[in-house]
């Protein structure tokens, strides 16, 4: 079967949980699943691909594939003459690496996304925050061509996310300075492009020293890139809003706002055509917006309104999904088009009772999220970051803030498919037009999805207890409204509430990030303002850990231990829980995240605050949260394992997490501990250690619901390799994590497994490795990992190929190695815009007046003299003249290292006239034809900048010149 795939994501796969049942984590287990003491705690393998996401823009084809990469900066050495710095002033001329001509032959080849601080060693010196992996300057260039066809069309190159601050040149002019790792570029190159055969070279300059977070922020083009190839005129990017809105009974309607822009020379009158697709495709309202004229090199907006009765509601149970499609016509005809997909949903804070979605009341059961992953850090890929979700999803989420800056569009798509509630955070406080710039781009963006409940204009500003403060608030939440009137606005607060002038008096829902000891005084004070826990907890966790060791930085996973402004995973739910006024909760973190590692420094680069660790293993958090959150199943989890050899006879303090009425705990059969379940704190028990199988069983109702266990397991003999899923598309996008673990003679997974594992893999390619231990230093890319506590995780990559087979081999000293085999199925790979071969080319020339009698070759401008000799490029022919004479051409140019050790070839395709050549005063090549032709030679070897010399006699009534490309190879 081959699979077309644009885009390959999807909603969580499969239905049941794997029971956790060692590996220092607490077991699983609930209607949906089945018990299985000894079983891996992960979800079982799935059998089929991820359901891919739509295409919201046709005109665009990705931008990901071709790229060069350079770490370090590329000095430019200062001009010393007065033509070159003349030149370097001049667009189109840019020197180093922004250069059309630059040799970057040794360059590396990456495909986007990229994140080069996850290639990077830990060190020491290098800034904590950032998880102790140096950043710097990094340069990418890629070289592509355009079809004829393309003149005259608009085209946009978009850059998802660039960390840090970015400069982008597109054929020699730069066309954009971003500021901000986190927002997108939308950058108009139809003025700069080139067609047919002449290369178009884009060069990028990234800053990753500059930082704008406290956390691991990656460096590089780390999101995905595109090329949109649209009709002069088009609808914007981001110009669709088409959020529904709700007009009491049955009635909704969907007003669609269309902002069209042209390129053409004179006004051009358009209108949209609007129609809404149900669920199951088929078209149930249309609208179309009067004509309006859309004036040159301008924008103008198109309106229109769709009309439903009792549409279908999106919801975190069932989040239905319409798609609103809307046509651009001019003339009749279809010239551009957008496809959105939205949800049919109200939302309603209430200062008493939270939140309403649907009129339903929904507590949120949120975390926090860095979207960082073990083994490829910021660089994420769709199918991975649709994993992350799926396991937040178990484990009862059914919301997320997003921290602290804008997301990725498909993790928002996600959610909008898999039914959570976003917080959707700005990165950057400040009103100025930079910024601001910054905020409304990420409210367009993103104001039609339904999973978007709140924008949060700020997390933790010093100033939100200031006058200026409140100022800078009223400001950002204007411009959020001018744009979208249908969520409320937030800020994410860390005191100062009671302060004469604090922001909590101009938002619409006052964030709490901790401060649980004040929510009710701030209740009682403001009765009328809506609020929610907008960050809590901050507990200690290392996955699989159940001591504590100071001096190896480990943390036991007991729910012991907090920051000092936080609370453990059950305080601090409980009271949210217990307080219907506060909204919900948004735990710091959802997963483990690289830097800020928070409550040890070095030798620990990561964090410990997550629910899951860094490859999304479960810590006993897990269940904890699982408890509280999850009401539709009975839930129950146990905590620590059960395999402590030494230690017979001796206390260990068990956890027991369930959402049941009474739980009972067994020891080889017999009762150890029993009582009525606390949901919020858990039950907690002390057994002397005995081998064997620990239960823990769940009633309700006197009838047993779940039960949960470990079993004592021996030492390791083999290696054990789980996949994800059983298939992968074989487009070359497809990720998947595989998880490694070892077994013992019974084939039960041992939780206290360290030891080194190796990889072979054929079929796919390893992007990352990872086992979850904020303390390790091993490299996060290779062949090789430790296993952490029983775990470790393998992200493995399809290669774009024929079906076949993927093969991962994992071995380690001592033990039987694990095969692994995937099938991979035929697919499509997403369109790409092809890469050129970077010739170098010789495009810029100064070309002399003409001249009555033949030259000598060594004529050229004066230093200085700008204006005797024409600028011109490869392809500009003289004109015909009544007379004939002689033109001179001149170039410089340094061409690639191979070329300059061993020699190369010079070629032009076509020149006018007659004409002799001429590299370095030695004269190579005649021409001796007037007639159109090609002029080749072959060129000496010789380091730096060489001079080539046209010299071209031009016959009466004929053009003349360099009328064709001139390259450079090898």
């Amino acid at each position: 079967m081959t699979i077309d795939r644009r885009q390959l994501l999807g909603t969580a796969a499969g239905a049941g949980l794997t029971l956790g049942l060692s590996a220092g984590l607490p077991a699983i287990a609930s209607a949906r699943s089945a018990t299985g003491y000894g079983a891996l705690p992960m979800p079982p393998p799935t059998d089929r691909l991820p359901d891919p996401l739509p295409v919201i823009d046709p005109s665009r084809i990705g931008f990901d594939t071709g790229w060069l990469f350079h770490e370090g900066d590329v000095i430019v050495p200062p001009a010393t003459t007065h033509e070159e710095t003349y030149l370097r002033a001049k667009a189109g001329n840019a020197r180093g690496a922004a250069a059309m001509d630059y040799d970057d032959s040794e360059w590396r080849p990456v495909t986007l996304p990229h994140d080069w601080a996850s290639f990077q060693p830990f060190v020491e010196s290098a800034n904590p925050s950032q998880g102790y992996r140096p950043r710097g300057i990094g340069w990418y260039r890629r070289a592509f061509r355009l079809d004829p066809a393309d003149e005259g069309r608009y085209l946009e190159l978009q850059f998802d996310g660039i960390a840090t601050n970015a400069t982008v040149w597109v054929n020699g002019s730069p066309v954009a300075h971003n500021w901000s790792g986190y927002n997108s570029l939308y950058l108009d190159i139809t003025p700069f492009a080139r067609f047919g055969d002449a290369l178009n070279v884009v060069a990028i300059r990234v800053d990753a020293d500059a930082m704008e977070g406290w956390w691991y922020e990656g460096a590089g083009l780390y999101r995905h890139a595109w090329l949109a190839r649209r009709a002069p005129v088009s609808i914007e990017t981001d110009g669709v809003h088409c959020d529904p809105r709700h007009d009491g009974g049955d009635a909704w309607r969907v007003p669609v706002t269309v902002t069209a822009r042209s390129t053409e020379a004179a006004p051009v009158r358009v209108r949209a055509v609007a129609s809404l697709v149900d669920p199951d495709g088929r078209t149930v309202a249309t609208a179309t917006s009067e004509l309006v004229a859309v004036p040159s090199l301008d924008a103008a907006e198109l309106t229109t309104t769709l009309t439903i009765a009792r549409p279908q509601r999106w919801s975190v149970e069932t989040p239905t999904l319409y798609t609103v499609a809307v046509a651009l016509e001019r003339d009749g005809k279809s010239v551009d088009a957008r496809r959105v997909q939205v949800g049919f949903r109200t939302i309603r804070f209430d200062a008493d009772k939270g939140l309403f979605l649907n009129d339903q009341h929904v507590k949120l059961k949120g975390v926090c999220l860095h979207l960082d992953h073990a083994g490829v850090g910021t660089a994420v890929p769709d199918t991975l970051l649709m994993w992350r979700l799926e396991r937040l999803k178990e484990l009862g989420c059914n919301a997320i803030r997003c921290s602290h800056n804008a997301p990725t569009t498909a993790f928002l798509q996600l959610c909008d498919r898999m039914g959570f509630l976003v917080m959707d955070e700005n990165r950057n406080f400040n009103p100025s037009p930079d910024y601001m710039a910054q905020l409304e781009w990420l409210v367009r963006r993103d104001r039609n999805h339904p999973s978007v409940i709140l924008w949060s204009v700020f997390n933790e500003e010093p100033m939100q207890g200031t006058s200026a403060g409140v100022e800078m608030v009223r400001r950002m939440e204007a411009a959020v409204r001018r744009l979208d009137d249908s969520r409320p606005v937030t800020a994410a607060m860390n005191g100062s509430f009671f302060n004469p002038h604090n922001v909590s008096s101009v938002v619409d829902v006052v964030g709490f990030n901790y401060y649980p000891g004040d929510y009710d005084k701030f209740h009682r004070l403001n009765p009328t303002k809506p609020m929610t826990s907008s960050e809590d907890t901050s507990a200690f966790m290392t996955r699989g850990a159940f001591a504590d060791d100071a001096a190896a930085h480990v943390l036991s996973s007991m729910d012991d231990h907090a920051a000092a402004w936080g609370e453990t995973h059950r305080a601090g739910w409980a009271k949210i829980a217990g307080r219907p006024f506060v909204a919900g909760g948004f735990v710091w973190t959802g997963f483990d995240y690289h830097g800020e590692p928070t409550p040890y420094v070095w030798p620990t680069i990561a964090s410990f605050f997550g629910i899951l660790d860094l490859c999304g293993f479960r810590k006993t958090a897990y269940d904890i949260h699982r408890a509280g959150w999850i009401d539709d199943a009975p839930v129950i989890g146990i905590a620590p394992h059960w395999t402590w050899p030494g230690k017979e006879g001796q206390p260990i303090k068990l956890l027991v997490m369930s959402n049941a009425e009474r739980i009972v705990v067994k020891l080889n059969g017999r009762v150890v501990g029993e009582g009525a379940v606390d949901r919020l704190m858990g039950n907690s028990f002390t057994v002397s250690y005995a081998p064997g199988t620990l239960e823990a069983i769940a009633y309700r109702g006197g009838r047993e619901v779940a039960r949960a266990g470990h079993e004592t397991v021996g030492a390791p003999v083999a290696l054990r390799l789980t996949p994800a899923r059983r298939v992968m598309a074989g487009d070359g996008e497809d990720v998947q994590p595989v998880t490694v673990d070892a077994v013992d003679a019974k084939g039960r997974h041992v939780p206290t497994a360290n030891l080194l594992v190796g990889f072979a893999i054929e079929g796919a390619a390893i992007i990352g490795l990872g086992n979850g231990d904020p303390n390790s230093h091993e490299p996060e890319k290779g062949n090789a990992r430790s296993l952490f506590n029983g775990l470790a995780q393998v992200i493995v990559q399809a290669d774009a190929a024929p079906r076949g087979r993927i093969t991962l081999r994992a071995t380690a000293p001592g033990l039987k190695p694990a095969t692994l085999r995937i099938d991979r199925l035929a697919a499509t790979p997403r369109v790409q815009v092809p890469t050129a071969t970077m010739v170098r080319t010789i495009d810029s020339w100064r070309r002399s007046p003409r001249l009555s009698a033949k030259p000598d070759a060594s004529l050229a401008p004066a230093d200085g003299d700008n204006n005797s000799w024409s600028f011109v490029r490869s392809g500009t022919a003289t004109a015909a003249e009544p007379q004939g004479g002689w033109q001179v051409y001149r170039a410089r140019v340094t061409p690639i290292r191979a070329i300059a050790a061993k020699g190369g070839r010079i070629a032009f395709a076509a020149v006018a006239g007659r004409a002799e050549l001429w590299v370095d005063g030695v004269r190579l090549a005649d021409k001796a034809d007037a007639a159109t032709g090609p002029i080749t030679a072959a060129l000496p070897a010789g380091a730096g900048e060489r001079t080539i010399v046209l010299i071209v006699q031009a016959d009466a009534q004929a053009p003349s010149g360099i009328v064709g490309p001139v390259a450079l190879s090898r």
